[in-house]
């Protein structure tokens, strides 16, 4: 799949009056389900002839409709997760016949009600799949107004209490339909920080596992309590709380805005590479998850997706431009969410967005994975010498950061080697390891001249902070809140939200410094600033050089793995140890009373 998909047919649509459509005939031999609905009509007190005849017909266009949309949904979990065009048309005809059924069953309610027996909770279900659709068309899109579209849906499910009546009939599969909407409205909101929803469906979500496990005492009870633990540390996994006057928790956002990433000034020469696809790869052991959704994946998502836009109310703003001169606003790149693939499955996916890639475009993949170590000494230093990052398997996990292969003459199999990457450096390729063996792909080598770059964790953290490590790393958090992360490392859990507000008016600043400290430096390699013309990759570059400094700077990382590190090397003396740079974070120290934490004699001759 690349960058700039089209829409489907009606993309756009609402509950209400923007689900248009007309009905299909229905061809005459699609009769099974019309004849069981009448079928049932009649043992419901009537003979089949005395049922009016456009009764009869409303009947049986809904039933092919019903039927229609069903075959239509099943079939989307065969359709290939990766490419572009067998996707897209099947989707369009989908979301067409959903679109149609919802509009049809508003117009007939009455008949419906009368002869079909239409309840509320098949109504919730033809809501929810329309809602699931919309999601599941985010993920191959990465259009975030799709999200929207999502909650739109669920929503009015909740607030028309479409399975209010589910609870009373003695049917446990119906109620478990019911879980399984909270469950996917929850993925919803967390992906659009809708917080305080979030909240108030997981406590929804408990009353109706616990009336659910009592009334049916099910089997499945150990795995809905399990889904509850995994939302509530999901929740919770950020570090510092943002607080408003009244105590109340501050929501922030860590897409990309309007004023996040530095812009570039006039005479700095950068490259015109766009990021169009990105690899979001989680195989941490034992870090927060849900739904297949790892925090640092979670994080590294959000950070490479820009500010949904309410296009409609911008429209209707006083004295806008005319389209003409409006200036174009650049989608988000294409992205694939991959948790715990095997390598099989993290080489398909690769090699499908490296060859659908386009002209002057960019391939990142990020690597949030446990570390893979090679065993004894080898004579040579290769690109498999070094190990990598894990894939999945049923291998067991030694000492829970370590896999160890078994015969020490072979190397690795369930392994992402350094090596395995090379084919795909013949296209501009960004690589963000996030692990404690990123340094095996420190000794990268540039095959084919094409501008590559390597950003690359600490393999390890000081004792103090290793203990957060379940709720996702450090590294990833400079990349996707560089503030929240300074603060952590700071020694700092909470902040009122004027400090908070302050303190990231200055970040944006120090973010500018270090945009012309990358420009200006006359020692860089090239492969920095040919990506620099992209502003996802010049943020997290900005980030990364903000992360490296602030740890070279703070009194307990001391070590030389404590720090993060890049293929092709920066120059330090201009970026990550710069005397200006250090300065910066010295005064956003003082803003926040943390002065104490960091080391001074590193600008004594600023």
């Amino acid at each position: 799949m690349v960058r700039g998909a089209r829409q489907p047919q009606q993309p756009r649509s609402r509950l209400g009056p923007r689900l248009t459509g007309t009905v299909e005939k229905p061809p005459r031999k699609r009769k099974s389900r019309t004849e069981f609905a009448l079928k049932e009509i009649m043992s419901s007190g009537g003979a089949e002839d005395d049922i009016p005849q456009g009764e009869r017909k409303t009947v049986t266009d809904f039933c092919y409709l019903l039927d229609k949309s069903k075959q239509l949904f099943n079939g989307l979990r065969d359709l290939p997760q990766y490419g572009q065009k067998q996707w897209q048309s099947y989707f369009g005809r989908t979301f067409d016949v959903y679109t149609k059924l919802w509009k049809f069953q508003q117009q007939h309610r009455q008949v419906l009600d009368n002869r079909y027996g239409l309840k509320r909770w098949q109504i919730g279900e033809i809501a929810s799949k329309i809602g699931q659709l919309y999601y599941h068309y985010y993920l191959r899109t990465s259009e975030t107004s799709y999200l929207n579209e999502a909650f739109s849906f669920y929503s009015a499910i909740r607030q028309r209490s479409y399975y209010s009546q589910v609870n009373k009939e003695d049917r446990p599969e119906l109620v478990v339909k019911k879980l399984r909407y909270y469950a996917r409205f929850i993925v919803v909101c967390l992906l659009l920080n809708k917080m305080d929803v979030v909240k108030d469906l997981v406590k929804e979500l408990s009353d109706e596992i616990e009336d659910y496990t009592h009334r049916f005492n099910t089997e499945d009870q150990v795995e809905w309590n399990l889904v509850l633990q995994e939302v509530a540390a999901f929740i919770e996994a950020d570090p510092v709380m943002v607080l408003n006057d009244d105590n109340t928790i501050v929501i922030t956002s860590n897409r990309l805005a309007e004023t996040g990433a530095p812009l570039l000034e006039q005479g700095m020469i950068v490259g015109q590479l766009s990021l169009a696809d990105a690899l979001i790869i989680g195989n941490c052991n034992n870090q927060v998850k849900f739904s297949e959704l790892t925090v640092d994946m979670f994080r590294m998502l959000q950070a490479l997706e820009r500010e949904p836009m309410n296009l409609a109310s911008q429209m209707n703003k006083p004295g806008m431009q005319e389209s003409a001169d409006k200036p174009t606003r650049r989608e988000n790149p294409h992205k694939y969410l991959l948790y715990k693939p095997t390598f099989s499955q993290l080489y398909t996916f690769l090699a499908a967005s490296f060859k659908e890639l386009p002209a002057n475009s960019v391939l990142l993949i990020y690597l949030s994975a446990t570390g893979v170590f090679p065993t004894g000494r080898s004579d040579s230093e290769g690109p498999y010498d070094f190990g990598g990052v894990l894939t999945n398997s049923n291998r067991d996990i030694i000492n829970g950061d370590a896999i160890h292969k078994r015969n020490q003459s072979h190397k690795e199999m369930h392994c992402l080697h350094p090596g395995d990457l090379y084919p795909f450096t013949r296209k501009p390729l960004f690589i963000i390891v996030d692990s404690s063996n990123s340094v095996a792909y420190k000794n990268f080598t540039n095959l084919f001249g094409q501008p590559l770059v390597c950003l690359l964790s600490p393999t390890a953290y000081p004792k103090a902070l290793q203990d957060q490590s379940q709720r996702g790393s450090l590294f990833t958090l400079f990349l996707n809140n560089p503030l929240m992360a300074f603060l952590f490392v700071s020694g700092l859990s909470s902040m009122r939200r004027g400090l908070w507000e302050k303190c990231q008016e200055y970040l944006r600043k120090i973010n500018r410094d270090i945009a012309q400290l990358l420009t200006h430096s006359r020692s860089i390699d090239q492969a920095f600033l040919q990506f620099f013309g992209d502003e996802f990759l010049r943020l997290l570059l900005t980030r990364f050089i903000f992360c490296s400094a602030t740890m070279r700077m703070h009194k307990i990382f001391r070590e030389t793995r404590n720090y993060p590190e890049s293929y092709p090397q920066l120059p330090r003396d201009e970026t990550v140890e710069n005397p200006h740079l250090q300065k910066h974070i010295l005064e956003l120290a003082s803003i926040l009373d943390v002065r104490n934490v960091f080391l001074e004699n590193t600008i004594d001759d600023y």
